[in-house]
């Protein structure tokens, strides 16, 4: 009767380790479901934000009727929204707090709020009484994003193109842990003073149609640890060592008496 009730409580566990395991599967595999109907904004463009830094480049027939509107190129190594670049960069224009900048032989243009080529357009139609059919090239400096917790290579990121989604940023951080809970990644993102939450589930294919599912600047992305990970911290090594001691002994006990 022992030997059967040791048979059963071998079973068991073996049942549940694969129950177990088979339930991990569908907890790490990504965008599950059928992909084929879900789409993204391809139309989405980053709107301009107060503390954006905005190289501004205009180009014209005549160079020297455009260069006034063109600051100058200054050294290598500028610090630009504390990163370092290694080449040499355009100085940026600021937008205040109110949503302007200053801008050279014009003064005061609100650009806060607006896409990227509805500033060209807005721009442009400030260079007419100067310029005759003038090119205007806009790119944001400082368009940054942070990725922490259960990633490879955690950090703050800037993007060049001005234009993340939310799993690129993932693989820009070395993709997930094995350890990171999938289902639960939080986004932050502030908007005009306004912190806003939203949690996604990456093994979902709901996550295309997210309103996160291209990041904007200085969103911050968080990957929570999963509960194995969690307890690990709060569990002595010396204590764990122990507990398989004792299960080893229970193990060869039972084996002993169905002998």
């Amino acid at each position: 009767m022992l030997k059967l009730h040791f048979k059963s409580f071998t079973y068991l566990i073996i049942v549940t380790i694969i129950s177990f395991s088979c339930t991990n599967k569908k907890n790490l595999i990504y965008f599950q479901g059928n992909l084929a109907n879900s789409e993204a904004n391809k139309n989405y463009s980053p709107l301009l934000r107060s503390d954006d830094i905005l190289s501004i480049t205009v180009l014209g027939l005549d160079e020297q009727a455009a260069k006034p509107f063109n600051l100058p190129i200054i050294g290598i190594n500028q610090a630009i929204g504390g990163y370092i670049q290694g080449a040499p960069s355009p100085p940026g224009y600021l937008i205040d707090g109110d949503g302007t900048i200053d801008f050279p032989v014009i003064g005061k243009i609100k650009l806060v709020g607006l896409s990227r080529s509805a500033a060209i357009d807005l721009i442009k139609e400030q260079l007419k009484p100067y310029l005759s059919n003038p090119t205007v090239l806009i790119h944001i400096l400082n368009y940054k994003i942070t990725v922490l917790g259960e990633v490879r290579n955690p950090g703050t990121f800037t993007i060049p193109n001005e234009r993340v989604t939310l799993p690129e940023a993932l693989g820009i951080a070395g993709d997930l842990q094995i350890t990171a809970v999938r289902k639960n990644i939080l986004v932050i993102r502030e908007t005009e003073g306004k912190r806003t939450e939203t949690r996604v589930d990456l093994t979902s294919k709901d996550l295309f149609s997210s309103p996160v599912f291209y990041l904007q600047q200085n969103d911050v992305v968080y990957v929570e640890p999963n509960r194995a990970k969690r307890n690990s911290s709060v569990i002595n090594t010396s204590n764990v060592s122990l507990a398989i001691s004792v299960i080893s002994l229970l193990i060869t006990m039972a084996v002993l008496f169905t002998r």
